[in-house]
């Protein structure tokens, strides 16, 4: 146990610059894909049908491509095209687009959860489609996929190590470099493991909140 604590004095600062990078990459990419899934979502809903294939085609592509391969493609393959970017980048677009798939589920569940006969009265008054959904539609909807936007904020923490494919120095890939120079796995693996843990408390009693309240409507 004193060893632990020797290690962790020693591996914290460093691991904390890995903390910082994994925060960066999970905020930039949860915003691309909470604007991205939106859009998915209004697309599926707006009653055009060729928007609304469009949406559903893009989602079923994005689903099917494993987050790993899709950062691949963006920072390895995307420069052939001309398009070059940072690994930092490459891992937010990568994350953002393939969680906009789920937040578009998510935000569809939500807007198709909205009583009909709300969306007739606010037509018949003269509200046309966006403005219903501005006022209308969409401050019910948040509330009720509030608490599964808390889980894609779980999940895109902890799929934020995945950045470590493409050299993001991330909390995952600094905690696997000084384990292989030092040798010390135990130590710097818990360390690791804890870190997460700390940053995944406090959003998994915030998903509850959101759950319990929403079960008390």
């Amino acid at each position: 146990m004193q060893n632990f604590f020797r290690d962790a004095v020693e591996f914290l600062p460093i691991l904390l610059q890995g903390v910082w990078l994994t925060i960066v990459v999970t905020i930039g990419s949860l915003l691309l894909s909470t604007v991205l899934g939106l859009l998915w979502a209004l697309m599926r809903v707006s009653g055009i049908r060729v928007l609304s294939g469009l949406s559903g085609g893009l989602i079923n592509v994005i689903r099917g491509i494993p987050i790993i391969v899709l950062l691949f493609y963006l920072y390895f393959v995307m420069p052939d095209f001309g398009v070059a970017m940072s690994a930092l980048q490459a891992s937010i677009l990568g994350l953002g687009i393939a969680y906009s798939a789920y937040q578009a589920e998510n935000f569809r569940a939500g807007i198709e959860a909205i009583d009909k006969g709300q969306i007739e009265a606010a037509q018949t008054i003269g509200m046309g489609w966006w403005l219903t959904m501005r006022r209308v539609v969409l401050p019910q909807a948040v509330r009720i996929v509030l608490p599964p936007y808390g889980n894609v904020m779980i999940m895109m923490l902890k799929d934020s190590s995945q950045a470590s494919t493409i050299t993001v120095a991330e909390l995952a890939l600094q905690g696997k470099l000084i384990a292989s120079s030092t040798f010390k796995n135990t130590s710097v693996f818990t360390m690791v493991a804890l870190m997460y843990l700390t940053m995944s408390i406090p959003l998994i009693l915030l998903v509850r909140h959101f759950e319990n309240k929403a079960k008390r409507k």
